[in-house]
């Protein structure tokens, strides 16, 4: 009998939906420039533009507010290439925290290298950030501040619309890193207040290599890939049609399954986290407990590697994480973990699960029959684990 695959990395990636690999295929042969003046090119061009008001619409914004690029880390990239315009010539600081994902603390660290200065917002055991130290912060030379909508990590919600105001009042431009929460929750730029805002396709059941900024009307600008008038400007290179036709389909497919599914999965998550609870002896659970996203879920398991405990799920058909997909290569413990307050041993001992529109509760029963054994039996080879919580130092 073939084991079953169970898919629980939704926050590493997600499979196409359905409608958005039919739609693709059908587009397959619509192969004109959306720059070309002739019957193939306005074909494609009305498709792009068609996608644009779709996505737009999607967040509150105006179509032509939106610009298609290669991916949300390219859309972050994007934004922090803004501090090159001659306005921010004052504005040379930025303002971001310690869990961004890794585009946005790798870029802002070769902008420090330049001559920007960078200041990381500390967050709390929950991974909400100091709202007070962002206060002390915004100075007079801040010229962007930058806050991810949900981690990608342990899932925790900051309150954008909250910053953004803070933000504005001291004059600095806001940007959030918002795809982990597009087409999971809610999302209007207006409510939010953001001048910038990261979405993208894949982490939705749209295509990989297409995401997409948006761009509050009158903001300044600086595109980040030039050489041609694509995009009106603001980013050059041909568009990727097919991928942008496929992103505007997983919109259109989250805005009706979006709200029946945040029900759904966090029923779930609340079972596997009770589940988790009563089976298992001495786990801790990360990330704000109420105010963080319906389908993640990140534990950890002293005495337990999370690279063990993630190998020996795999080979019981059950795929989950061990943090951001990005900083898979790495061996270091979760920098969004450590800046909670976590130990290198808890912050190692960590598995991310995250859910997807798949997901049935027969798969959570499943996980709940498969990790308690799993724990147990690396626990049982653990020189530096002490049933009851008292754990031996590493040598």
């Amino acid at each position: 009998m073939k084991q079953q695959r169970i898919y629980l990395d939704h926050n590493a990636t997600t499979p196409l939906h359905p409608e958005v690999k039919n739609e693709m295929i059908e587009a397959m042969e619509m192969y004109g420039n959306p720059s070309s003046m002739h019957a193939y090119g306005r074909e494609a061009r009305a498709n792009v533009e068609h996608a644009r008001r779709s996505v737009a619409s999607f967040i509150g914004a105006h179509e032509d507010e939106m610009v298609f690029v290669g991916s949300g880390s390219e859309a972050n990239n994007t934004v922090f290439s803004n501090l090159c315009i001659p306005g921010f010539r004052a504005r040379q600081t930025i303002i971001t925290t310690r869990i961004e994902h890794p585009c946005v603390l790798e870029t802002s660290q070769c902008l420090a290298h330049r001559g920007s200065t960078v200041k990381l917002i500390d967050v709390d055991r929950y991974g909400r950030i100091d709202m007070e130290q962002l206060r002390e912060c915004l100075t007079d030379d801040v010229g962007l501040v930058s806050v991810m909508t949900a981690n990608n990590e342990i899932g925790t919600i900051q309150d954008i619309a909250e910053i953004s105001r803070l933000a504005h009042e001291a004059g600095a431009l806001v940007h959030t890193d918002a795809v982990q929460a597009f087409g999971k929750i809610p999302l209007n730029v207006d409510d939010l207040g953001v001048d910038f805002l990261t979405m993208s396709a894949h982490k939705i059941y749209g295509p990989k290599g297409i995401g997409a900024l948006y761009v509050r009307k009158g903001t300044p600008y600086c595109p980040f890939i030039r050489g041609g008038h694509q995009e009106k400007g603001r980013r050059a290179g041909t568009e990727n049609t097919l991928g942008i036709m496929g992103l505007a389909k997983a919109v259109e497919m989250r805005a009706l399954e979006m709200e029946d599914e945040s029900v759904r999965l966090k029923q779930m998550k609340e079972v596997l986290k009770n589940g988790i609870a009563e089976k298992i002896d001495d786990v801790e659970f990360n990330g704000h407990p109420e105010l963080s996203m319906y389908n993640t879920l990140n534990v950890s398991f002293p005495g337990a590697e999370g690279e063990a405990i993630l190998l020996y799920l795999d080979l019981a058909g059950i795929s989950v994480s061990t943090g951001s997909a990005c900083a898979s290569g790495s061996l270091d413990p979760s920098h969004v973990l450590l800046a909670t307050g976590a130990s290198a041993e808890r912050a190692h001992g960590s598995i991310r699960i995250s859910m997807g529109r798949d997901t049935t509760m027969e798969h959570i029963d499943y996980v709940l029959d498969v990790l308690p054994g799993v724990i147990s039996k690396i626990r049982s080879m653990s020189t530096a684990y002490i049933k009851g919580g008292e754990h031996a130092a590493a040598e």
